[in-house]
């Protein structure tokens, strides 16, 4: 037995290696909330009927916080819209917006809620995350005056901000973050150039955007390439689209594809197919939900690491063309045809046979597919498609994508149009493409809109191909490429 005095430094450094140990992960939550939505109406209400609604969403807000502080969660990410919804015009959503200072003032709304004029919001959101030891992440409206010497003031004289904003855990507001890339939001301005937010915590650093930013290269890429942030913070007001740009499946493959974590928290309305949060790390998720069928809320917490690019389990760099432009063309079916996904024209072939290789071509994009079906069905068809073009619907920028789906029945003038279910397990799958981008997003979906996490992998020369065979049938298989490069 070791004496009292030896004891004692072994003790020391024993819980000095395991602090030393958990700083290398923390504890992330994000909650997916249905919102309590104003009334639809043009005219704008009281500042106290505003502040009323917006006391609501925080009581449900402030409900997931403290469950999430309670189960050792360090950060907790609301949603987009979360405290008081959407449905509103330029002038209607005025009441619900705040004066939001730089965070340069180094201000704590709980101790000192009126530095900076009435802030309730930014009080009450300060004082949760004070009172509960977390960081707390939300997205707010923010208001800044201005005058005609500015030739951008808009008519009414003020600029009106998408805004998210961080408190940590003192209360203290540490970023603010104006969305730029605006999804039919006319009752907000972006601000003039993308703002590029980042923030230090005691377990990495942190970068923070809004939903449609995430498609385009600032701020998105800026702060992953060039800032180098570990995480991510993703409020977002998502609505679902398959066959790719469902939420859990695109923000997941981001993650992979720029290896960087995302905390993705989305609001929750069904009619308006607005659902699908989780916890992504570089190697795929840690945690998600997707649900259509009820109308409650959902609080994620997952660990991750701290500095994953210093993780042993990081992914390699991926030169995502390196395997399609070393092989000849695999066979090409006779019977190519055009099939329309999100208003773009992509070219298909079909799946004909139970395994084989097959690749089909669009412009300067070959994909490539080598399968086997663990059993081909006469009742369902897959096809492989290519699309390498400029989207123009709700913004323009241009997509490179590779893709084994699924089509909605047998009948080949339904590929590419919305599927959730599906019947066919794949033994085996290996696609890749030609892309001009590195900037590609990996993913597989499964029936009833699920992901597929570790049952997938992206090899070095860019093939994305399954482990096993698939647990679950497969609505899809894609590579989302996005050519930020010809913007």
């Amino acid at each position: 037995m070791l004496p009292s005095q030896a004891l004692l430094p072994a003790v020391v450094f024993a819980l000095s290696a395991l602090q030393a140990l958990a700083s290398d992960t923390f504890m992330a939550a994000v909650y997916e909330h249905a919102v309590i939505l104003p009334d639809l109406t043009d005219e704008p209400v009281s500042p106290s009927e505003a502040l009323a609604l917006m006391n609501k969403n925080m009581d449900v807000l402030e409900g997931a916080i403290k469950e999430a502080a309670q189960q050792g969660a360090h950060i907790i990410v609301t949603p987009e819209d979360g405290i008081y919804g959407w449905r509103f015009t330029r002038e209607s959503v005025y009441p619900f917006l705040e004066d939001i200072p730089d965070p340069v003032v180094n201000w704590i709304p709980c101790t000192d809620p009126s530095r900076f004029g009435p802030a309730p919001v930014q009080e009450r959101l300060s004082c949760m995350a004070r009172n509960n030891s977390i960081y707390v992440v939300a997205n707010i409206g923010d208001k800044k005056p201005c005058d005609s010497r500015d030739p951008n003031c808009p008519g009414d004289g003020r600029y009106q901000y998408n805004t998210d904003v961080v408190f940590d855990t003192q209360g203290k507001l540490v970023a603010r973050y104006h969305k730029h890339n605006l999804f039919a939001e006319s009752q907000f301005n972006y601000p003039k150039e993308a703002e590029v937010v980042t923030f230090e915590t005691p377990f990495g650093k942190f970068g923070i955007f809004t939903c449609f930013d995430i498609l385009f290269y600032e701020p998105a890429v800026v702060l992953v390439d060039k800032m180098q942030v570990d995480t991510v913070l993703f409020p977002t007001a998502w609505m679902n689209l398959l066959p790719f740009l469902t939420a859990i499946e695109f923000h997941s493959a981001w993650a992979m594809g720029m290896r960087v974590n995302v905390l993705a928290a989305n609001t929750h309305n069904t009619s308006m197919e607005m659902t699908g949060s989780g916890i992504y790390a570089p190697a795929g998720a840690r945690t998600y939900s997707y649900n259509m069928k009820t109308e409650d809320g959902h609080l994620l917490i997952a660990e991750l690491d701290a500095h994953p690019r210093l993780s042993p389990a990081y992914p390699p760099a991926v030169s995502w063309n390196s395997f399609a432009l070393s092989v000849e063309k695999f066979s090409q079916n006779d019977h190519e045809f055009t099939g329309i996904i999100f208003e773009d024209p992509f070219t298909f072939t079909e799946l004909t046979k139970p395994g084989g290789n097959l690749t089909v071509c669009q412009k300067d994009l070959c994909c490539h597919l080598g399968y086997k079906m663990a059993e081909k069905r006469d009742d369902e068809v897959y096809v492989l498609g290519a699309f390498d073009g400029l989207h123009v619907i709700e913004g323009q920028y241009y997509l490179q994508i590779c893709t084994l789906l699924k089509c909605p029945s047998t009948n080949l003038s339904t590929c590419g149009e919305p599927v959730e279910t599906a019947q066919t397990k794949f033994e085996m799958f290996s696609l890749s493409g030609t892309f001009g981008t590195s900037y590609v997003f990996p993913e597989v979906l499964y029936s009833g809109v699920q992901l597929a996490p570790g049952e997938f992998e992206v090899l070095t020369d860019g093939r994305l191909i399954n482990r096993n065979t698939t647990s679950k049938p497969v609505l899809t298989v894609t590579l989302f490429g996005r050519w930020y490069e010809k913007d």
